[in-house]
């Protein structure tokens, strides 16, 4: 074999996604673009805001000197400053430039963190349903993961579950909130009971554990619903995060990590990830995309536009007789297969050229994903095809 066994599996595990976003583009092939719904990716049609493309035009028409040479490991100053003043407004105290580390994306945030504080064989702790990158990324570092699920029904934590999976390998806990593919938010509520027995846990066995707060779609929330900042709440925590969504800069690949500044020995974690973020391979974060996201940082795409296409879609799958939570933020819907094998109903719905991927590809089966980034013109034309799923499917 070309490559190996472990990374077969993975490919096979991490296949879902890839695979009916294979099957839409033959399906676009044979019907056409339009008479195909692609409900697949997390690739937001929205484009940036105009803003971006203010600063993207001044700083092209007036070239700074130098400004695509290396900079820092960490990323520029004032990018690194922009950040740490954002994230002041809303943690308990005040973050400075030298808790972030700007990154190429969450992934990257991610990628960095963990192979920062994993020794060969530490636990990571996810909670289903999942982003399944995860489990591939805790890998890259040596680590294993111990999968939690979230209450059923609701998708919020389950702090007795999480307690339980807790032992002496145990190093860190990676949340999602906005969550996907859920959509919820985790209130502060069960984010203070996650800190409080946290501490306990640490005392118990005398070692960190860090929670890895995953935020790319912090700014994305629905009804006026606060997502709660895990600085408030947990001591040890990481954020972790990209303006992919908030922005709608996928394809830019720029983040952050950001250490909250109560953590133990943060000054230590700050040096060690500086070093994990030259020696992956990163070297720094894109010097344009720094340069620009500095003074974007309380902007962010019209939340009003997703919150229109999460109703329509709501409404109407609920009164075709689709379970589902409605998400709080985000841009996934994630209904409960009416078909007990959650693979099946996917390729129930790729008869009638609607794509989605099925629960089990998130870690909990008899779901499905459904991502609604997509232009409203699809949403609507896909209503009819709903219809008929609804009616094949038993609804």
């Amino acid at each position: 074999m070309a490559i190996s066994s472990k990374i077969s599996g993975f490919i096979e595990r991490a296949s879902w996604i890839r695979k009916m976003f294979e099957e839409g583009a033959r399906l676009k092939a044979v019907h056409g673009e339009n008479q195909v719904f692609d409900f697949t990716l997390g690739n937001p049609s929205t484009e940036p805001p105009e803003a971006f493309n203010q600063a993207l035009l001044a700083l092209a028409q007036h070239p700074q000197p130098g400004m695509h040479r290396y900079m820092n490991n960490a990323g520029y100053p004032e990018t690194r400053e922009a950040v740490a003043r954002h994230l002041s407004r809303i943690a308990p105290t005040p973050v400075e430039a030298a808790h972030v580390i700007m990154t190429c994306g969450a992934g990257g945030a991610l990628n960095v963190t963990l192979k920062t504080i994993l020794d060969p064989g530490d636990e990571v702790i996810i909670l289903a349903p999942y982003f399944v990158e995860y489990i591939f990324y805790v890998d890259n570092h040596g680590g294993t993961t111990r999968t939690v699920n979230t209450r059923e029904g609701s998708f919020q934590l389950d702090i007795d579950a999480i307690e339980a999976a807790i032992g002496p390998k145990t190093r860190a806990i990676i949340v999602n909130s906005p969550n996907n593919p859920t959509g919820v938010i985790y209130p502060a509520e069960d984010l203070q009971a996650l800190g409080i027995m946290l501490e306990r846990k640490q005392r118990e066995l005398g070692r960190t554990i860090f929670v890895l707060s995953d935020e790319p779609y912090a700014r994305l929330s629905y009804d006026d619903a606060d997502v709660p900042c895990i600085f408030s709440h947990v001591r040890n925590a990481i954020i972790v995060t990209s303006h992919s969504k908030d922005l709608a800069l996928p394809g830019e690949r720029i983040g952050y990590l950001a250490a909250n500044p109560a953590m133990e020995e943060v000054s230590q974690f700050m040096e060690g990830a500086i070093f994990c973020n030259r020696v992956l391979g990163f070297v720094n974060a894109p010097a344009l995309m720094q340069r620009l996201v500095a003074g974007l940082q309380e902007e962010r795409v019209d939340i009003a536009d997703y919150q229109a296409k999460r109703d329509i879609l709501y409404e109407h799958l609920t009164a075709l007789g689709f379970k589902m939570v409605k998400p709080e933020g985000g841009f996934y819907l994630f209904p409960r297969s009416p078909l007990e094998d959650d693979v099946a109903f996917a390729r129930l719905t790729q008869g009638h050229r609607v794509l989605v991927v099925p629960g089990q590809g998130f870690g909990s089966p008899g779901y499905f994903r459904i991502a609604y980034c997509v232009p409203m013109e699809t949403i609507k034309a896909s209503l009819p095809a709903w219809e008929k799923i609804a009616r094949d499917a038993g609804l």
